[in-house]
């Protein structure tokens, strides 16, 4: 009990509470002892008196201190109680959503109904290896601490996980299996891990069932023992089950179902493979239709269903037993709807008009008579004779049902037997882990006989508990040597003999089961006779005869004693059971099979798995009762669990409502009191609860020191201080390393440190308020001051404006006057001068006017008077005519009438017919001789006029043609006309457009005004729309690089894999010599030698199987244990090979598919070759008829051109010549291009003739090559035929070349013209066009639109120019360094033959140059050595060279170089052989090296020379890209005869593993001193407060390590860096090494501050971002800051920040949002729930403040994950890094012992 001085005003206290069950109160009034009432004031509020009990005068249990509210252990709390408990549990899993407490060693687990992202694989990696105390409150903890135990002290262990139904027992035992599988891998054999997480599956769909509290809630209890061996590896599993609810399997209540396989086998009824089963809905069953709820929210039963058969599948369990089990499953169904109908009072008959069971024996495959009868019998026997007697409905009812469980309870134990067989091993574990499943502690309404059984467990499981509580507190003060005193706790003996000693509540069970008529009232009496007043555990109900009440260590319970007895004998039918056993179903029978033969009751199996319905003698024995079999079993468990050591898990269910994180405080008390935990509490608290070791101490209570009594021993310095703050020494007890306090003196001593602060708070208060007040009036005075200064100023300042005002008045007036004079004086004369300009005008305008009148009026009358005159002079000429007329006509008349009176007169005729007689004779000769000419001439006239036809028909079509051209013609004068026409309208326009002008140019002033504006928003919008490009190129260019940089990770991630899978197989090898070797005595089987062009494969490789086989025949003498691991290597070996066979199947497969597609590709191109060349003969033939047709027509109209030369149509310079010259020029041109194209296709089908001819001899000389040489010597026997038949043959190959390569060319010729004339056609088609859109265009725009065309055509010029330079210039490269090859090997050739000289000569050479010394510039860079040397050469270059010994002193990269120049003389002398082995021997001895010496300077140096060894295989390539960074002499050091561009990956290969490697050793040495230094080491002295810790931090599985403080991060940082950097490391790959290094600080601290609440306050951030800038300062103390390495700090930083700054507001909670860029949500958030304060002066945070922060961050897409993945390596780059070091300027020391090396 706390002092009564602690019950001052405002202290706060607990007060009793029906609805919370305690609630918080402060004292308004200090409390005297003899007070009978405390004034308190409640959170709302409201004053209450409390009244005391004045006989105890208990005070109400006082509140702990803000700061140790939400702690992480129970026991931490200075005021050990149960509203304390309660309270710390309400606020961690309401507020801080933490479902994980510590209770001293017990982990509370509290179910939060909903999943949580806290059981993935980085949590585990996270938890792993790390002591109990140091972190968050985990399953995974408890399960670490279990198997760190295991593996230290080589002791069992055992987690016992324990709570009421919807607990979360089931879900925190699979996670604790989880874990030890995923931190202990296999051993050689299958994945037993896999195994053990695969029963639970099975385990939940044949155990568990729905209840009202728990939708999957366990109706059994069962034990998984987990073996390891002695690596510490699972090798295999054991389970026992205990207490099955069978009665489940026939009833279930209101909302609550079946197990669950009976609804997966419904869901899947209408499945193919389960149509035999005839079953349907599992509403159709009475047996899954009684709690009317048949489905779960959230489960799909036929998924499940497919996940318990594929858990049956990896179990071993083959899919004929899968579907024997869902018959017999099915046939439970089924016997549930068989109905019984009365016969009789006493008999009864079976009713199976649906057929049920005619079903339930088709499926069991039994005798339907013998069971319908024996449904409705039953057999007794007598001393003499046995009697079927008939059994009455509600008997047969409960028999069928009692068949029905036994039928289940037997399947159940063959499912579990076959479950522990698959996880069963050969080799006996080493050790094991047990995990305990098991019930709580149940109390209902009405208890029955399951409630008893659970209870009387959880009786034994607590009294363990208590012994093993108390056994650790024992130890403890023992440990620390602090004076032992008995601790009273409550011991539960007398409750467990109530019930299982003799004469105890579970023999008299047995005794009344044995009566002939034993009833459940009997047997009631008899222990109301035995127990009632003799034991004060058991009590009798007042208003019951049939129950009973015993006093449990949680709680009161009543048991109803109906169907006690009926369930401890487990009654069946043995008639029915023998009808089972007379199955044809084989399954069946082996579930009876144990019945037959009776076991051993001592055996382990029975025993140690005693489940119900399980007997183990048979039915005609006494079986024993399932109260003994349930004690046997919970005996041996007890046993077990006392020679483990155990761990506690406790699961609390908040709420029955199964509402996520809402805590009903009624239901939590009532587990807290019923698991234990308070039972501890109240064992700690009456001894020693609060425990401080001295640092932890002096450094949280330093405050309340004084200076004399700081000494440089800390233990001194605490009990000095004590024993002053402390006056009761019974308070505290001093140990070795810690000080032990009372209940309720932290709290006291928390109140002296906060009254101290406060004092010290109110004495800062004062001086600075002082400081404020002071400062004030100080500013306050000197503004005074100013203000005075300023304001006579401001006065002064208005006198000298008032006197310069005056003086400018009177000026000013002056002035005005005289303004006002001159201007009435000018408005006068300007009046006077307007009126006289006005009148002169006005006279002026009149005498005008009077003039333009008069000449107006002369005007009219000249051109009347001229009118006049012409009009009369045209009526006179009219009449003369006339006159004229009329005598012309009169004379003709009569000249007329004078002739036709001559011609009628007989003197004419006579005239006339002189001579006529003679004319007619010559008229009929000259008519003869016509017609005989006339003859002659109608035969040519004839053959003209056929001639003349065809002419004709030309001319037709020459003059149509000529017409058109003429209407053309026409149409273009019409076109000229209508231009003229526009020309004018334009010419028109033009004149209206001068007028426009004016105010064109007004506009246009306003135009260049919005024209500048314009151009200035398109310079903003370009500048933008350039930023936005340059930003998306950046975002482009980010995206792709991260492409790259995950490409690179996934490579290097399978370059990883592949090492490991390397080493396991090397060490699968090593293990397998070793125990040949074993069974091999005195013969050690050495390494055998291999070629020297072996692979590293070849060096790895395995035994044969002949080899194994006959090391088999050897071994067989020895033991069983080396058989069985030769075995096991054997499997392995014959796996490995299967798989190399299977990927070099594979790899031959895809080369056979690479062949096929070339071969594809090939016929394509053939077949696509041949089309082409038959498309070119059709165009051949084509341009030749077109070309013929031309010929034909030019021919015919030269002929119609001289034929029609005299016609006007067709003279020179008339237009339809012009048109026809125009047309004759054009065909003209047409055909020389098509003759071009005639020729050029004739070649080119010559020459592809000519290739297919070749091509035919070559086969026809391939196919003559084949005859054997011998023929041929036969035809000529000196062979000269021969060589001359070769030499033709060679010859038609070099001939076959040149013609290909001609033909090639020509048809790229062919191509470039083709393309040439489509690119001028397409010209002159755009000239075409431009010239019809220009002739529409005004004049202006045409000449535009010109300009604009020739500018785009010198631009297209222009760039096809630059693009032919570029060509040239490639081209003149690509000469030039085939010049450069052609003199290398111009001069190699020389070379060889100077070497080839004479033998003498070169003798006398070499004697005279014997005298002279080489010149270094004589070298050449190469090492030669012999090939015996090679190995030696390897062994003291690589496997001996130490880089802490001869290596310190050398040249950074000296092994690669010579390496280098080794491999240069093997390149030189052109021997494949010694280059393949140089490459493949050093890389596997620096493999090798590796491996047997993994420290960090070794790795190092060989990062170093393996990236100079790449780096010389890139330098001297001879490609361009490198050899460009290469000086003259450099370059001719490159490779000539072999390209080894695979080797440079197969080293950049091994670069990346080496570097993963030192990474790998990196974090080894890095990883234990991150979390001290960064977190936990004070290097801001004074700021951190270490609150108290609970029993989790002393009872670590380890002792504490020395403590890494920051310095010692730095100094290894310091070492890492020089390390590389002597070894020559690149720049780069260092700047990569050391981001990567401080990515592992950054991952590891945060992930350790996301899972330790003690770490996350304000102190704690302040500490953060000190450590934080000395590793930047070492950064910018090495030049680092560009490595990436500070951006890697970037979330560290930021949790820091987040922190340190305020937490209240909407705008705080913006900020946040703002400023936590590279950290999660979930991390936001976890973080800012785990904020504690760490002193009274701080705050948390609340609840709603940590929503907005979600609500903000809701939108932000980004990983789930909590943790960062500390195990990550960034993709390594080795940028390329020419060495300046001339190769022949090295030398090779004489401490490397390389003698044998020669330089050439």
């Amino acid at each position: 009990m706390a002092a009564p001085e602690l019950y001052s005003k405002f202290a706060r206290v607990w007060i009793p509470d029906t609805t919370e069950v305690w609630r918080s109160a402060e004292l308004i009034k200090d409390y005297k002892p003899g007070d009978t009432v405390l004034h308190l004031q409640l959170e709302d509020e409201t004053e209450f008196e409390y009244k005391l009990d004045p006989k105890s005068g208990v005070l109400p249990p006082l509140r702990n201190p803000d700061i140790l509210v939400g702690e992480n252990d129970l026991t931490a709390l200075s005021y050990l109680h149960e509203p304390a408990v309660l309270h710390n549990l309400r606020v961690r899993f309401t507020d801080s959503k933490l479902i994980y407490t510590y209770c001293g060693i017990i982990l509370v687990a509290i179910n939060p109904y909903e999943s949580l992202q806290i059981y993935g694989s980085d949590i585990i990696n996270a938890y792993s290896e790390q002591n109990m105390g140091d972190m968050d409150p985990h399953i995974f903890a408890v399960s670490e601490e279990a198997f760190k135990q295991m593996a230290r002290d080589e002791k069992n262990q055992s987690i016992i996980v324990s709570g009421e139904s919807g607990a979360g027992k089931t879900v925190s035992a699979k996670y604790a299996m989880r874990y030890f599988a995923t931190v202990s891998g296999s051993s050689a054999e299958a994945s037993v891990e896999e195994k053990v997480l695969a029963s639970s599956p099975i385990m939940e769909a044949i155990g568990n069932a729905k209840t009202t509290r728990n939708d999957n809630s366990s109706r059994f209890g069962k034990y998984i023992e987990i073996g390891f061996d002695g690596k510490h590896q699972i090798i295999g599993a054991n389970m026992r089950t205990y207490l099955l609810e069978k009665s489940r399997v026939v009833f279930q209540a209101s909302e609550e179902r079946n197990y669950h396989v009976f609804y997966q086998l419904c869901a899947c009824a209408h499945l193919p493979e389960f149509e035999p089963l005839k079953l349907g809905s599992a509403d159709d069953f009475p047996y899954t239709n009684q709690g009317r709820s048949p489905t779960i929210e959230g489960v799909n039963d036929l998924k499940e269903m497919e996940a318990t058969r594929k858990a049956f599948s990896l179990l071993g369990i083959t899919e004929v037993h899968q579907m024997g089990l869902f018959q017999i499953l099915s046939a439970i169904l089924h016997l549930g709807n068989v109905e019984v109908k009365e016969r009789g009072s006493s008999s009864c008959a079976i009713s199976d008009e649906s057929g049920h069971l005619a079903v339930f024996c088709e499926l069991t495959e039994v005798s339907y008579e013998s069971m319908a009868h024996w449904l409705c019998h039953k057999k007794l026997k007598t001393a003499t004779e046995t009697l079927n007697k008939p059994v009455t409905q509600l008997e047969a009812i409960n028999g069928r049902d009692a068949l029905a469980k036994h039928i289940y309870a037997k399947l159940f134990s063959w499912i579990v037997d076959q479950v522990n067989k698959a996880l069963s091993t050969s080799s006996k574990p080493h050790s094991f882990i047990g995990v305990l499943d098991i019930y709580g502690f149940e109390t209902f309404e009405v208890n029955s006989f399951e409630q008893f059984c659970i209870n009387y467990a959880n009786e034994k499981l607590q009294q363990q508990f208590n012994m093993h509580v108390f056994k650790l507190e024992q130890e403890e003060y023992m440990k620390e040597q602090i004076p032992w005193t008995l601790i009273d706790f409550y011991d539960n003996q007398p409750c467990i003999s109530l019930i299982e000693a003799k004469m105890g509540l579970l023999d008299l069970l047995d005794e009344e089961c044995t009566m002939p008529k034993g009833s459940d009232e009997s047997w009631a009496q008899k222990l109301y006779n035995t127990h009632l007043k003799k034991s004060s555990h058991f009590e009798k109900p007042r208003m019951s005869n049939k129950a009973f009440i015993i006093l449990h260590f949680a709680d009161k319970v009543e048991y109803q004693c109906d169907g006690f007895l009926e369930k401890n004998k487990d009654t069946v039918n043995e008639e029915q059971i023998n009808v089972l056993k007379a199955s044809k179903f084989a399954l069946l029978v082996e579930l009876f099979q144990d019945e037959e033969t009776p076991a051993a009751p001592s055996t382990k199996a029975p025993s140690g798995r005693a489940k119900v319905g399980r007997s183990a003698q048979s039915f005609r024995e006494h079986k024993k009762s399932v109260g003994l079999q349930f004690r046997n079993s919970l005996h041996l468990l007890m046993n077990t669990l006392n020679a483990t050591t155990p761990h506690y898990v406790r699961c609390i269910k908040p709420n029955d409502v199964k509402a996520p994180f809402m805590m009903d405080p009624h239901r939590a008390i009532q587990q807290l009191r019923a698991c234990g935990v308070l039972e501890t509490i109240r064992i700690s608290a009456a001894g020693f609860p609060s425990r401080w070791t001295y640092p932890e101490f002096f450094s949280r209570y330093r405050v309340l020191m004084r200076q004399k009594e700081i000494l440089s021993d800390r233990k001194l310095t605490c009990q000095s201080v004590l024993e002053r703050l402390v006056q009761n020494k019974d308070k505290y007890q001093f140990g070795k390393t810690k000080i032990f306090f009372r209940a309720g003196q932290v709290a006291y001593l928390e109140k002296l440190r906060a009254d101290k602060f406060r004092t010290a708070c109110i004495q800062i208060q004062k001086t600075i308020r002082c400081w404020l007040a002071r400062k004030k009036y100080l500013r306050i005075r000197q503004a005074a001051i100013t203000l005075q200064r300023y304001t006579r100023g401001h006065q002064a300042r208005c006198l000298c404006k008032t006197l310069r005002r005056t003086r400018a008045a009177v000026i000013f007036q002056k002035c005005t006057r005289m303004w006002a004079a001159r201007r009435q004086f000018l408005r006068q004369k300007a009046a006077a001068v307007l009126i006289q300009r006005l009148l002169r005008g006005y006279t002026a305008r009149l005498e005008y006017h009077r003039l333009v009148c008069e000449h107006k009026a002369l005007l009219i009358q000249r051109w009347v008077r001229g009118f006049l005159a012409r009009w009369r002079f045209r009526r006179i000429k009219r009449a003369v005519v006339y006159l004229q007329c009329c005598v012309r006509r009169m004379l003709a008349r009569r000249e007329l009438k004078k002739l036709k009176i001559e011609a009628r007169s007989v003197e004419h005729y006579k005239k006339l017919n002189f001579g006529m007689e003679n004319k007619i004779m010559q008229l009929q000769r000259k008519l003869d001789e016509q017609h005989k000419e006339n003859r002659e001439l109608s035969e040519q006239v004839r053959q003209m006029e056929s001639h003349g036809a065809a002419e004709l028909e030309k001319l037709h079509v020459q003059l149509k043609t000529l017409q058109e051209a003429e209407e053309e013609a026409h149409q273009r004068g019409d076109l000229v006309k209508s231009l003229q026409e526009e020309l004018e309208m334009v010419r028109q326009e033009l004149e209206k457009n001068k007028e426009m002008v004016a105010e064109l140019n007004e506009k246009n002033t306003l135009l260049k005004s919005e024209k500048d504006e314009m151009n200035r928003l398109i310079q903003e919008q370009e500048q933008q729309l350039k930023e936005k490009s340059e930003s998306t190129h950046q975002e482009a260019t980010e995206h792709l690089q991260a492409q790259l940089n995950e490409e690179r990770f996934r490579y290097q991630n399978l370059l990883t894999e592949h090492l490991k899978l390397e080493e396991h197989y090397a060490d699968l090898r090593s293990e397998k010599e070793a125990a040949i070797e074993l069974s091999i005595p005195g013969h050690n089987r050495a390494d055998s030698g291999y070629s020297s062009s072996q692979t590293e494969s070849v060096h790895s490789s395995v035994l044969t199987g002949s080899e194994v086989s006959s090391l088999e025949r050897e071994d067989a003498g020895q033991t069983a244990a080396d058989v069985s691991l030769l075995l096991k290597l054997q499997r392995r070996v014959a796996e490995l090979e299967k798989e190399k066979m299977d990927l070099q199947g594979e790899m031959d497969t895809k080369e056979e598919q690479l062949q096929l597609e070339r071969t594809k590709e090939l016929e394509d191109c053939q077949r696509v070759l041949g089309a082409e060349r038959d498309y070119e003969a059709l165009k051949r033939q084509e341009l030749e008829s077109d070309n013929k047709k031309l010929k034909k027509d030019l021919q015919e109209l030269r002929q119609s051109l001289c034929k029609g030369s005299g016609s006007k149509a067709a003279s020179p310079g008339g237009q339809a010549y012009n048109v026809l010259l125009e047309q004759l020029n054009t065909t003209t041109e047409e055909l020389e291009m098509r003759k071009e194209e005639v020729l050029i296709l004739r070649s080119q089908l010559v020459n592809h003739e000519t290739f297919k001819h070749k091509e035919t001899g070559t086969e026809g000389d391939s196919g003559d090559s084949s005859r054997s040489p011998t023929d041929l010597h036969e035809l000529n026997e000196d062979g000269e035929l021969w060589m001359a038949y070769e030499s033709l043959k060679e010859t038609n190959r070099i001939l076959e070349s040149q013609l290909q390569t001609q033909g090639q060319s020509h048809e790229k010729e062919v191509e470039g013209l083709r393309a040439e004339l489509q690119r001028l056609r397409a010209e002159l088609d755009q000239q075409h066009q431009m010239l019809s859109n220009s002739l529409e265009l005004p004049h202006d725009a045409r000449i535009q639109a010109s300009l604009q065309h020739e500018i785009s055509r010198l631009t297209q010029q222009n760039m096809d120019l630059l693009e032919q330079m570029g060509k040239q210039d490639k081209m003149i490269r690509k000469l030039k360094k085939h010049l450069k090859i052609y003199v290398k090997k111009f001069g190699e050739a020389e070379v060889g033959h100077i070497a080839q000289s004479s033998p003498e000569n070169m003798v006398g050479e070499s004697g005279r140059m014997v005298s002279i010394v080489r010149k270094e510039r004589d070298f050449q860079g190469m090492l030669e050595y012999r090939k015996e040397d090679e190995s030696k050469l390897f062994k003291i270059l690589i496997t001996e060279l130490k880089p802490r010994g001869v290596a310190v002193n050398l040249v950074p990269g000296l092994p690669a170089y010579i390496l280098f120049m080794c491999l240069r003389h093997a390149d030189y002398a052109n021997d494949d052989q010694r280059v393949s082995n140089l490459l493949n021997s050093s890389i596997y001895a620096i493999k090798n090296v590796l491996k047997k010496r993994g420290e960090f300077e070794t790795i190092s140096f060989w990062l170093a020379n393996t990236c100079r060894f790449l780096h010389c295989l890139k330098q001297y390539s001879g490609e361009e890209s490198y050899t460009k960074h290469n000086t003259p002499r450099q370059n001719k050091h490159c490779l000539t005869n072999f390209d080894l561009s695979e080797y440079r990956q197969v080293l950049s290969d091994l670069a990346i593993q080496i570097y993963q490697q030192l990474i790998r050793v990196l974090e080894n040495i890095l990883h234990p001193m991150i979390a001290p230094a960064m977190l936990e080491q004070e290097t801001i002295q004074g700021v951190m407060g270490v609150k108290p810790t609970g029993m989790r931090k002393r009872t670590s599985s380890f002792h504490e390590e020395s403590s890494h403080s920051l310095e010692s991060i730095l100094k290894q940082l310091d070492v890492f860096y020089y390390t590389l950097l002597q070894h020559g490391n690149d720049t780069e790959l260092v700047r990569q090494f050391i981001k990567q290094q401080f990515y592992v600080i950054c991952s590891v601290t945060l992930n350790n501050l996301l899972l330790r609440k003690d770490m996350c306050s304000w102190s704690k951030g302040l500490q953060i971002r000190y450590n934080v800038c000395q590793l930047e300062e070492w950064l910018l103390d090495k030049d680092l800051q560009g490595s990436g390495a500070r951006e890697s700090l970037e979330p560290l930083i930021q949790a820091a920040q987040l922190l340190q700054i305020k937490k209240k507001s909407q705008d705080d909670a913006e900020a946040i949002c703002t400023m936590c860029t590279a950290l999660t949500t979930e991390q936001i958030v976890k973080i800012l729930s785990l904020y504690t304060p760490v002193n009274e002066f701080e705050e948390r945070v609340c609840i709603s403040f940590i929503k907005s922060v979600q609500t903000l961050l809701k939108d932000r897409k980004e990983s789930s994950q909590l943790l960062m993945d500390a195990k990550i390596i960034f993709p390594v780059t080795f940028p390329f890094n020419p060495s300046p070091v001339a190769l022949e300027t090295i030398q090779i020391p004489s401490s490397l012992n390389l003698n044998f090396l020669t330089r050439v």
